[in-house]
């Protein structure tokens, strides 16, 4: 039985970046034997053991064979007698197909992966160096999963090239219809991810270079390039993902037809609620925020009464955000990069002014008139355009 650590950790400390998490494979071992030394089986799909005190992921030694469409089409065959070149082989990119002994890892997970102590049959430390994104071995055909986490690591690594062999087999699989099998979890999985990663226009210019994004996204495809700059501007910003995808998916335009085709993007890749309400709100709303300079007090309160900003207020700042980032992201706009965006400042300020108002107070004055139901509502609402109206002068 023998233990190597594998994949992103190696990967992350050659490139100088921080390691988060530690993958390790145990190679010459059998499930019952784990189990034997207090590993706790997790695994659904393959054998995957919990180790008895770090509680990090040791992964037997397998091999797959493809056996049916989409990702779950695998037969895999797991056993002592699976070597680690034939684990190896079975991963994606040649830069993940790492390995170092664990013997060389410290208890702390400190390591120093001098290229004399690294397993590397693929090559992918002259990737690493060559700043190459290339498949080890012609089963990444296999799994359309891979298509999307390419185009992920295109994101996270800006400054890397797909190799055009590895370009040219992912072509080979949309053609195929490889991409139509995915699942609705394991695309948002990584497009939620990509959205996250350091410039996330790469991962959508990799999917349409394949193909992918137009049999995926068509909405996106189909769109002009200024929303990739637009979540280029929010991940700069250190934007959440529900804001990043809003920023996305705000290049739709306005009105219903582009609330529609986001729902049914939505839908089709079952996209949180949380995450799909600020889209939808965005899509709506954006041309009036933008505009909301020449809102008088009325217009503006019926503004925050349409974004719900009076219960969810951290939504509608998220709202404020994907908008900003739109108008950052326009040629010509005049926004100075360390400058406040105007709209955000003056928005932000009515939204307290009005939330300040005592509605309580309001409404039992109302009820005291006779008002009922929704009269007790337009009673709070004209005394928030009021207290709006006197803090801008309007009154």
């Amino acid at each position: 039985m023998k233990i190597f650590l594998v994949g992103g950790a190696l990967r992350d400390r050659l490139l100088g970046r921080p390691v988060s998490d530690h993958d390790w494979l145990v190679v010459g071992a059998t499930p019952e034997e784990m189990v034997a030394r207090g590993y706790l089986p997790v695994g659904r799909d393959f054998p995957v053991f919990l180790h008895p005190e770090t509680r990090e992921e040791y992964a037997l030694a397998r091999t797959e064979r493809k056996s049916a469409p989409g990702y779950r089409g695998f037969t895999v065959h797991a056993a002592p007698d699976v070597t680690l070149e034939q684990d190896l082989a079975r991963r994606d990119l040649t830069v993940n197909a790492i390995a170092l002994p664990a013997e060389l890892v410290s208890a702390d997970g400190r390591f120093d992966p001098a290229p004399e102590t690294l397993a590397d049959p693929f090559h992918g430390q002259r990737d690493l160096r060559d700043k190459v994104l290339r498949h080890v071995t012609d089963a990444f055909r296999e799994d359309p999963v891979r298509i999307l986490r390419v185009a992920r690591f295109a994101a996270r690594f800006d400054d890397f090239d797909v190799a055009p062999e590895t370009m040219a087999l992912m072509r080979g699989m949309v053609a195929a219809g490889e991409v139509d099998a995915l699942v609705a979890e394991r695309v948002w999985q990584e497009l939620s991810r990509g959205l996250m990663e350091t410039r996330p226009s790469r991962m959508f210019d990799v999917l349409r270079e394949c193909g992918a994004l137009a049999v995926l996204l068509p909405e996106i495809d189909a769109n002009d390039p200024l929303p990739m700059q637009v979540v280029d501007t929010a991940a700069r910003l250190k934007a959440s993902l529900a804001v990043r995808f809003a920023c996305l998916t705000g290049g739709f335009g306005s009105g219903k037809g582009s609330v529609a085709s986001l729902q049914a993007l939505c839908e089709r890749w079952r996209v949180p609620v949380e995450i799909r309400e600020l889209a939808e709100m965005v899509a709506r709303e954006h041309s009036h925020i933008d505009e909301s300079g020449a809102l008088d007090a009325a217009g503006l309160v019926r503004l925050l009464e349409r974004c719900d900003a009076f219960r969810k207020p951290a939504r509608f700042a998220e709202a404020l955000l994907a908008c900003e980032c739109a108008a950052r992201s326009r040629p010509g706009t005049g926004i100075e990069a360390d400058a406040p965006w105007p709209q955000r400042q003056r928005l932000l300020a009515v939204l307290a002014t009005a939330s300040a108002v005592a509605t309580d107070v309001v409404a039992r004055a109302a009820q005291q008139a006779g008002a009922t139901g929704p009269k007790i509502g337009e009673a709070i609402h004209r005394a928030r355009v009021e207290a709006v109206a006197s803090s801008l002068g309007q009154a």
